[in-house]
This record gives C-alpha cells, sequence and structure tokens, in this order.
C-alpha cells in the first residue's frame, strides 16, 4: 500500500508551540492534511507519554490508534472528504549539546521507538543523564554517539536519525557543528545510522553534491509546532503499515517501497541563505565570500546558511545526481497558497473560509496540491487557484530566500499578474 507519513513533530510540552499539539488535533489534522502516519513527539517527557498510554492503543505492529473516546471530540470538524485512518509512530527529538575535541557541539537527533515499553525504557535512562521534564525536547549533555547506543541498548528495532542536518545552529552537519561527516559525529555506531533529514532549508538536489551522503535515505519531516504545519514536508511509502515495514523501506532504500519524499521549496526555509536578521541582510555565499563572511552593515559575522555549507562539504557540482537517489515533491503549504490567491493573510476569515471551501469539496490537502485534477481545482476554488497551483506543480515560483532564522517568501504572481487575475471572478462560495 502507498501511504505518507511524518515522522517528525512536538508536542505541547515543547517550547514555542501551539496548545492544540495534542492528539485530538493531531488527528482531527492528519486527516486534514492526508496523513496516514503521524509521529508523536516528544516521549521522552514524562507528562507526555503519560497521554500517550491513556490514549492510545495499538494497532498495527509498532503503530498506535487514538482511542475513539479521544478521536471523537474533534472529529466533527473533519469534512467528509477528508476523513482517514491516522496511525501514531512514537517519535521524540533530544538536543545533544556536548564538548568534544575541545569543541562546543550542538546536534539535534531525532528517535523513533516500535513500543511504549521501549518508549518508557528510554525515557528512564535519559532521566538519570539530565533533566527531561522541563522540555518535550530535552536539552542533554550527552554525545550523540552515547544517545544512539542507549537507544540501540534499550531495544534494536528503534533508531536515531539526525535531525535537519543542515541547519547551522543545531545539527550534525551544519556550519557551526564542528562535523564534517556523519561518521564524525557518532563515531563507531554510525553504521546504525540509515537515514537523514533534510530539514526545511535543503532539498534533495542539495544533498546530491555531497557523496558522503549517498548512503542514507533523505527523509523530510514538517518539525511542526503546531497541528496547521503538519506534512509542510512528509515522505511517501510503499510497504505494509507497520513500524517494521517503515523502518526496512528506510533501511533499504527501494523506491519499491520508500517512493521518496515531499519538500518545502528550501528558500523558503530560514536558514537557506546567509545574513544577519538584525540587520535585514541577506546574501547568497558569492556575496558572503565577497564580504569575507562580513555583515556589511553592522560589521558583526553573518550566520552561514546551508547552501554556504553545502557548498563548503560538496563534491559534486549543482544539478548533479546518483544511482540511489529518490524521486521527490516540492510544495507550498495550501494556506499560503490561498492566501496569495485571496490577498490576505492566512489567518484572515476569508482565507479560512476557501480553504475550507477546497478541503470540503475536494479532499485533503496533499492531494489538493499533487493529484486533483487541474479542472476540478478550477470548478471549485477559481481560475486564480488552478493557475496557483499548475504554477507551484511546475515550479514556476519566485522565492526570497530565507536566511539567519527568517523564512523565505514565496510568491506565486506578480503584482501585475495579480490585478489581472482580480477582474475576473476566481473566489467561489459555498
Amino acid at each position: 500500500m502507498s501511504f505518507i507519513a511524518d515522522l517528525h513533530i512536538h508536542s505541547h510540552y515543547s517550547r514555542a508551540t501551539s496548545r492544540q499539539l495534542n492528539l485530538e488535533h493531531l488527528h482531527q489534522w492528519g486527516q486534514l492534511k492526508g496523513l496516514r502516519v503521524i509521529a508523536t513527539g516528544d516521549f521522552t517527557h514524562p507528562g507526555w507519554l503519560s497521554e500517550l498510554k491513556e490514549k492510545l492503543q495499538p494497532a498495527e505492529p509498532g503503530l498506535y490508534t487514538l482511542k475513539k473516546e479521544f478521536s471523537s471530540t474533534t472529529q466533527r470538524e473533519v469534512a467528509r472528504a477528508c476523513e482517514g485512518d491516522v496511525r501514531f509512530i512514537l517519535s521524540a527529538e533530544i538536543s545533544n549539546i556536548y564538548k568534544k575535541g575541545d569543541k562546543v557541539r550542538k546536534v539535534h537527533n531525532v528517535l523513533l521507538s516500535p513500543s511504549l515499553e521501549t518508549a518508557q525504557k528510554i525515557q528512564d535512562r535519559l532521566e538519570q543523564i539530565g533533566n527531561i521534564r522541563s522540555d518535550g525536547r530535552p536539552i542533554l549533555g550527552l554525545d550523540s554517539r552515547d544517545l544512539l547506543e542507549i537507544v540501540l541498548e534499550e531495544d534494536e528495532e528503534a533508531c536515531l536519525i539526525p535531525a535537519h542536518i543542515w541547519t547551522p545552529w543545531f545539527s550534525a552537519l551544519g556550519s557551526k557543528s564542528g562535523f564534517d561527516s556523519i561518521e564524525e559525529c557518532y563515531g563507531d555506531l554510525s553504521k546504525h545510522i540509515f537515514a537523514v533529514e533534510t530539514g526545511l532549508s535543503s532539498d534533495p538536489p542539495m544533498n546530491w553534491r555531497v557523496s558522503s551522503l549517498d548512503k542514507y535515505t533523505l527523509v523530510s519531516n514538517s518539525d511542526a509546532h503546531s497541528p496547521q504545519k503538519l506534512a509542510r514536508e512528509a515522505n511517501l511509502f510503499h510497504c505494509e503499515l507497520s513500524y517494521p515495514a517503515m523502518i526496512e523501506a528506510l533501511k533499504s532504500g527501494d523506491p519499491a517501497l520508500f517512493g521518496g519524499t515531499i519538500e518545502f521549496y528550501p528558500q523558503e526555509g530560514k536558514y537557506h541563505f546567509d545574513g544577519h536578521r538584525k540587520c535585514g541582510v541577506r546574501l547568497s555565499p558569492v556575496e558572503t565570500k565577497a564580504n569575507n563572511g562580513i555583515c556589511p552593515v553592522c560589521g558583526k559575522k553573518v550566520t552561514l546558511g546551508v547552501t554556504h555549507r553545502v557548498d563548503e562539504l560538496a563534491d559534486r557540482d549543482p544539478g548533479a545526481t546518483h544511482a540511489k537517489a529518490l524521486p521527490f515533491t516540492s510544495l507550498i503549504p495550501l494556506s499560503e497558497v490561498v492566501a496569495e490567491v485571496v490577498g490576505q493573510g492566512e489567518n484572515t476569515k476569508r482565507v479560512i473560509a476557501k480553504l475550507d471551501h477546497l478541503l470540503v469539496k475536494l479532499g485533503p490537502e496533499l492531494d489538493i496540491l499533487m493529484n486533483i485534477p487541474l479542472i476540478d481545482i478550477e470548478r471549485v476554488g477559481g481560475l486564480m487557484t488552478r493557475e496557483a497551483i499548475e504554477r507551484m506543480r511546475n515550479s514556476h515560483v519566485h522565492i526570497d530566500a530565507g536566511y539567519d532564522g527568517e523564512y523565505g517568501i514565496v510568491k506565486l504572481f506578480s503584482k501585475e499578474e495579480r490585478d489581472k487575475f482580480l477582474s475576473s471572478s476566481f473566489f467561489v462560495e459555498e
């Protein structure tokens, strides 16, 4: 079977996250997005693990479903056209901050567990090391290699995936990490790493430039801090719906089992280019080098972004690929598409009404973005909505790249093009 999974999110126990990041709303939004499998996030937090034990029940091997008494509280908010079975996979993210080789290392790692029992064992081990109760994504003074060892000791079916590997501040290969390879970071246990997360600010072609990554399956996930951000990046599986089958698909990298990734446009990621947010300075790697890495406004060092770091480690030219490269699809979240069509913010009543109308009439977001025929999109959403999605599918977009923590800005239409479409009737009322 084929299904879409988002393997890295957070719960309401993580800092700077939505209060709606609970199982009930994840179940609701998973259906609206078109996800079959959603990560729980944060199983290392005792409060969240307690909720997971209370509200989830076993489904397929290693996967869980939300008990009906809890799912029913939000199910009425799901359009009939979007209804589907949602499964949960146990996950967590650890912020590893430690000293190695006279350098401070800051690496984020995603953990996947095959059972609540294993999640409890990992939680118990980590509580002996540091504070896991103040944040759903705990900060531990633990070497990434040693975290991997703990995970494997507790259950050989549990696994670790290096998170958003290029992010400057907290990743295995980012510009501040001090590591130039996955092997450097995880040492003698690196053979147990079989997948790496590309992060919002890079996409597969950027990673294909670094041949040392060829051996790893590239995965993409939302790292959602609110239910609405689910599936902004995700993974396509063609396998049995179970934890063992999904892990085997990732280990194999076989396109018959793992169909590749759904991607943010990487330029929209908040660390794609170099820059200095306080000064409003965005720089390409070429411009950064011309300025010797210095902000032209304040004279301080700029934050080196993902593109710059990929350039440093690349041993292939842009556009290169390799034999095991998997397909990917670049999308813009439907709320952003609709906001541009309507010409108002994502959270305005008119945008929300139009978005709801599309979901009610056409089905889940990912189907609308990738699969629904354009003629049906035009029939329900109007000519401009059709044009916007067609442009996105064909990568006819303009993006001001993100930098130093600022998201990039995606545009599907110029002002002149918008004015032309605004003179036509494109907004369909129910």
